[in-house]
């Protein structure tokens, strides 16, 4: 089939170089020239894994190609998928719809009779349908479709390729026959096929993001109950996750959520509710929301604490900047957030981060970044974890308390061995976790035992 697949960020990206891997012809469209120029290279503007690879592949197959014409699009293909972004509006928390608005109108005027336009940004319920409305004058053989994606970042291509499941609203057999044939091979290989309304199909991607947001916050919850009571909050996850009704997923106690989907998904549904009447049905969600905010000013408060109250004149390694590992992705980062709030209160920070070290960079340029996890702690009063990097569970923690001021460790990700940590000489932090010590003196202890310089 030919297809367009309009905006090439995260999402658009992965998907049009996905559907042309499966054999589809693909027009990336963007009005980023730099972009396009760049993917027409077949390089991707994101770190994703396998996603080079792919978009090199494909380029080179003649499958895929790119164009900032939205006109060439409308003549190249019926078929269009529109994955432009939906931010926060900067006067509220509705999201903001002026790019899908955008293609919309960019594509009106050129679209042939036939024409099926696709959306897969998360939108409001009801977005389908005013586009549609909107589209009756100047397009009226046009039908408008919604199909939501997925995708974790990290895992995005695979997720594409074999998704666990596939939902797609629509208002004809034709707009249901049409992406029946787009996704025909993951059906074949048995991928469950939701096909239902528009206003169903916006509906269970907020929902999904919602349900899993909750999750988030509720153990976090949890674990500030435990940091006052004295229990564990790991093995009380654990404990409540071998429930097969509840489940392990999502219920690990740390920093939060962030990124560009759950934060701004979960306020817009809920503004959305308010819209439509239905408000005090998702009126948890401003719950949910705080809590996972609370958390990095938590976080923190105690690293203040661990420093004897003042982060004046001392040193703070930071490991991980992205939102979450597998992702170059800085936006809406617990981490960077946390960093930020540690330099803006008197603190020297110093940043590691396997790949997000440029973004994070372009955003926080009064930070001090590291390119080796070495130098990001050498000489640190303190080293916190807010990314769960496999580099860093690779750390070995003798080694590292040797180049530190003091060995102590905030685990704010709780995912790092705290007995491993604590046999190494640290004193090991966590939200909800008992503090782990050690007997072994710091660098600075051992240098005035012997008489050296610390």
């Amino acid at each position: 089939m030919r297809m367009t697949v309009i905006g090439t960020g995260y999402v658009g990206t992965v998907h049009a170089a996905c559907m042309a891997d499966i054999g589809h012809q693909v027009l990336g469209i963007d009005i980023d020239a730099e972009r396009i120029a760049s993917l027409s290279a077949g390089r991707a503007p994101i770190h994703e894994s396998g996603l080079d690879e792919l978009l090199a592949r494909t380029v080179a197959s003649g499958r895929l190609r790119f164009s900032t014409s939205l006109a060439e699009g409308a003549a190249f293909a019926r078929t269009h998928f529109m994955c432009v972004g939906t931010p926060q509006r900067p006067d509220s928390k509705a999201a903001d719809l002026r790019y899908v608005d955008a293609v919309v109108d960019g594509l009106a005027p050129h679209l042939r009779p036939g024409s099926l336009i696709v959306g897969k940004s998360t939108v409001p319920v009801g977005t389908a349908a005013r586009l549609a409305e909107r589209l009756a004058e100047t397009a009226p053989d046009t039908e408008v479709a919604w199909n939501p994606e997925f995708l974790r970042e990290g895992s995005a291509v695979q997720d594409t390729m074999r998704p666990e499941r596939l939902v797609v609203g629509v208002t004809s057999r034709h707009a249901e026959a049409v992406l029946r044939a787009v996704y025909t091979r993951m059906i074949l290989d048995g991928v469950p096929f939701f096909c239902t309304d528009p206003a169903t199909a916006e509906l269970v991607k907020v929902a999904a993001n919602s349900f899993l947001a909750t999750k988030i916050s509720f153990i976090n919850a949890m674990a500030e109950v435990c940091d006052t009571a004295g229990a564990d909050a790991s093995v009380l996850a654990r404990a409540i996750g071998a429930d097969s009704r509840i489940g392990p997923r999502f219920l690990e106690p740390g920093l939060g959520f962030g990124g560009s989907c759950f934060p701004k998904d979960i306020r817009a549904f809920a503004a959305r509710a308010e819209e439509i009447g239905a408000g005090e049905a998702v009126v948890f969600l401003h719950e949910v929301d705080r809590i996972n905010t609370r958390q990095r000013s938590r976080a923190v408060d105690r690293a203040r604490r661990l420093l004897g109250g003042s982060f004046t004149g001392r040193r703070i390694a930071v490991l991980g900047a992205a939102f979450k590992p597998g992702s170059d992705d800085v936006r809406d980062s617990p981490a960077l957030a946390v960093a930020a709030a540690l330099h803006q209160q008197g603190a020297e920070v110093r940043v590691h981060d396997p790949q997000a070290v440029d973004n994070a960079r372009a955003a926080h340029p009064e930070l001090a970044y590291a390119l080796d996890i070495d130098k990001a702690c050498e000489d640190a009063d303190l080293v916190l974890h807010l990314t769960n990097w496999p580099e860093y569970q690779d750390i070995d923690p003798a080694a590292l308390a040797a180049l530190v001021r003091s060995p102590v460790l905030l685990d704010a990700r709780n995912s790092l061995d705290p007995r491993s940590w604590s046999a190494a000489g640290w004193a090991v932090h966590a939200p909800g976790r008992p503090r782990l010590s050690s007997t072994t003196p710091s660098k600075a202890k051992a240098a005035a035992l012997t008489g050296g310089a610390s």
